[in-house]
């Protein structure tokens, strides 16, 4: 790969590895789901703007229906997910369940679908879940909060199924477009959600190290690492790329202790790697049996 790709690349990986620590950050003074909503609405008009301007076509209303259901997957469950799962886990914890999405994903194409996996890919699933097993148990004082490792589960499940739904969706040429439009659906709803559990009463005056993490979320998280994921994608190796996979959660560990002192203790540290050697397994072992067609909506997986 060239410089540039590998520059690209670190960006992927730093920047959504840290996006987990930057919601840790955001929430302390804003409500979760308003917050992502404002990430994922101010994102996707930049977004929307930017692949209009540079001759995207109109999406047709097909494409709107498509964004709404990724939307609603993928951001109003995943990402509102992972930011309401943090109120109550770390944000390494959070991280580390999160990227069971490819284990979620092989067993619902095994499931639903009848795929064969290969045996790397079986071999993944049992180590994975095993270190999730070991992540989240037991619970209470000697453990991770329960519903907190549930949000973040099925967070994780919503990833997954906005994933799969991705592959036959309708989706416009331009990748950027149909990015846009699935933020600016599921920006959309994840206010609607955020209003109607309540969080209107939970709106103060947020701290400028929240507006500033909320920032960091919009430019760089979202607008910034994902147009380096769609050009990595259109000129890297695809198994290459696809190492963020398993890359985030590690960075995602080590930024929440060195900057919020999250504890690494025996047991985490165990899971976590069990975890990022499933995820290894998973992705290495389905790449070559995936066919070389453009992505679609699943690049939204960072979400964190």
């Amino acid at each position: 790969m060239t410089t540039r790709a590998w520059a690209a690349l670190a960006t992927v990986y730093v920047v959504w590895g840290s996006t987990y620590l930057a919601i840790m950050v955001a929430i302390r003074t804003l409500p979760p789901l308003y917050m992502s909503s404002a990430r994922y609405l101010v994102a996707g008009a930049v977004l929307y703007v930017f692949a209009a301007r540079r001759g995207a076509a109109r999406p047709a209303l097909r494409h709107w229906r498509s964004a709404v259901v990724a939307g609603a997957a993928l951001l109003l469950v995943g990402n509102g997910g992972v930011a309401l799962s943090e109120q109550r886990i770390d944000s390494g914890v959070a991280a580390l369940l999160i990227a069971t999405v490819p284990l979620w994903m092989a067993l619902f194409d095994r499931v639903f679908a009848g795929r064969r996996l290969p045996r790397a890919s079986v071999l993944g699933l049992v180590v994975g879940l095993g270190g999730v097993a070991a992540l989240v148990g037991p619970v209470g004082s000697a453990g991770i909060d329960a519903v907190g490792a549930l949000a973040a589960l099925v967070a994780a499940v919503g990833w997954a199924g906005g994933s799969l739904y991705a592959r036959g969706a309708a989706v416009p040429g331009d990748l950027l477009l149909g990015s846009a439009m699935q933020m600016l659906a599921g920006g959309a709803l994840l206010a609607v959600v955020g209003t109607a559990s309540g969080e209107t009463s939970h709106v103060h005056t947020p701290s400028l190290a929240s507006l500033g993490a909320l920032a960091y979320l919009v430019v760089v998280g979202s607008i910034v690492a994902y147009s380096a994921y769609v050009w990595l994608m259109r000129s890297a190796p695809t198994s290459i790329v696809a190492t963020y996979a398993f890359v985030n959660p590690a960075i995602a560990v080590g930024l929440g202790a060195a900057f919020l002192g999250e504890p690494l203790s025996l047991r985490m540290l165990a899971a976590s790697a069990a975890i990022v050697v499933s995820v290894a397994l998973i992705v290495t072992a389905r790449e070559p049996r995936a066919p070389a067609e453009r992505p679609r909506l699943e690049p939204l997986r960072e979400a964190a």
